[in-house]
């Protein structure tokens, strides 16, 4: 027999049991479409943290100082040597907690709190939408002034201009000298959504006495490498070999750490998802063996006029691939068109590749040939002559 002959009876008896093919073919479809919905999501994921990283700037350096939460092994002087390293274009160190901020009766509950110094400006590459950053002095005297992030600025004072104004973090009465650009949502949280004040300020303000992280700029792409040799080892010494003290990471470390969760995340959905494939594949199998069943006394005729083995093993097999191939066209279909309502819907990114569609439609049909060769086998092996008896 032909193969487009085959194909055209495989068609014509998925054609005359239509609910029952539906039915066999669910599985499948189910399968597939959440397959490739959950995939896109996580693959629109991992691009977006990628993207995220990639806005916060690749020369950037993060130094936490865990080592130093007892006591002052690294002082805040000791930081801001390694602004004489020939790779360090800025050293920012950075301490922080959250309160609310208010403004009369208006406040705002649970707001992070920024200890900075005038370096942050260089390193976080923020910009002022009005009136000035910290100064120097504001560091030398403890100076109890305020720098609002955008968002901060318009749910405490409007339109107002709020420069000289004054607002109260947790019952202490700041002087507001500025207000940051709006910046946008960041991986690490917006500047938006922040207040900064002095960083000496702020170690007063939280009760702490020693520094625990910081911010650096290196002066190049190629510096960073060296850059953060030299400062780990510089930390080495000084925490007398105790590696587990301090750490010292770039915004592409932070990358492959967050990818890495998100990817086997993606993966370990994927392949729950994947295993109503394993269901399907078994369900196509049950009505298989049932079509054999019910189609015995016809493969008995097909044999008795000169219907070889393999023509039966053949027709009934392309019948499964048949049943396998058109759930996954449309599980690739309705899992497309369930990430892009996901991404609408929820505001989540999604990244649909190519290769993933062809993998899941690829393994549809491959889910059809291995549960459609039992029922197959079964009927290419009947014997004519019990086949025509067969009421």
């Amino acid at each position: 027999m032909k193969f487009g002959q085959a194909l055209k009876i495989a068609f014509k008896n998925i054609r005359s049991n239509k609910l029952r093919s539906m039915l066999t073919m669910l599985g499948i479809i189910i399968g597939i479409s959440a397959v490739i919905a959950l995939v896109s999501l996580g693959q629109g994921a991992s691009q977006s943290v990628s993207d995220d990283i990639s806005g916060l700037g690749t020369t950037k350096v993060s130094i936490n100082l865990s080592g130093n939460s007892e006591e002052e092994v690294v002082t805040y002087d000791d930081l801001m040597e390694f602004e004489d390293l020939s790779e360090v274009e800025a050293v920012s160190p950075t301490t922080s907690g959250s309160g609310t901020v208010a403004n009369g009766t208006t406040s705002s509950d649970d707001i992070t709190i920024q200890g900075v110094t005038l370096f942050f400006e260089t390193v976080e590459d923020t910009s002022m939408k009005s009136g000035r950053f910290l100064l120097q002095i504001d560091q030398d005297n403890r100076n109890k002034v305020v720098v609002l992030g955008s968002n901060v600025a318009t749910e405490l004072f409007g339109f107002t201009n709020p420069i000289d104004k004054e607002v109260k973090i947790d019952g202490t009465t700041f002087i507001v000298v500025g207000v940051l650009a709006e910046e946008g949502d960041e991986l690490q949280g917006s500047v938006d959504d922040q207040v900064l004040i002095p960083f000496t300020t702020a170690q007063r303000f939280f009760g702490q006495t020693v520094v625990t992280s910081a911010d650096v700029k290196m002066s190049s792409e190629d510096a960073v490498d060296l850059g953060m040799a030299k400062m780990e080892r510089t930390l080495y010494i000084q925490f007398g070999g105790d590696d587990t003290s301090y750490s010292v990471r770039n915004q592409s470390d932070i990358a492959e750490a967050l990818t890495s969760v998100t990817d086997t995340m993606t993966m370990l959905l994927a392949g729950i998802a994947g295993i109503s494939l394993i269901v399907g594949g078994i369900g196509i199998m049950n009505i298989m063996l049932v079509s054999v069943t019910e189609r015995t006394r016809e493969i008995g005729i097909r044999k008795a006029i000169g219907a070889k083995k393999k023509d039966i093993l053949g027709q009934f097999l392309i019948e499964s691939i048949v049943l396998s191939g058109i759930g996954g066209v449309l599980g690739v279909l309705i899992g497309i068109g369930s990430a892009e309502i996901l991404s609408t819907t929820m505001d989540y990114a999604v990244s649909i590749s190519w290769w993933t569609v062809g993998i899941a439609v690829g393994f549809s049909v491959f889910i059809g040939v291995v549960f459609g060769i039992f029922p197959a086998n079964k009927a290419a092996n009947l014997s004519p002559l019990e086949a025509l008896r067969y009421q």
